[in-house]
């Protein structure tokens, strides 16, 4: 994550044209930055949501081969 936010931000500090009157556009610098963290996080949060969700499908009660542990105390 790092990584995303430091490169173009020091891309952007020492971007300077070659030619004299050359600019810096900083709202597509800005909205680049913007969409490729966007981009990320999104797919972190299908990640995060897509192993929540297969955890608690797999580890429900009603499970066919869901048995307690050994720290509940019950003996099957």
């Amino acid at each position: 994550m790092a990584v995303l936010v430091l490169i173009p931000a020091l891309e952007s500090a020492f971007a300077a044209g070659d030619e004299p009157g050359e600019y810096l556009d900083r709202r597509v610098v800005i909205w680049n930055l913007f969409f490729r963290m966007m981009t990320v996080m999104f797919t972190v949060g299908a990640v995060v949501s897509g192993t929540m969700i297969w955890l608690v499908w797999r580890f429900r009660e009603s499970h066919p081969k869901a048995k307690p542990t050994a720290y509940e105390g019950t003996d099957w």
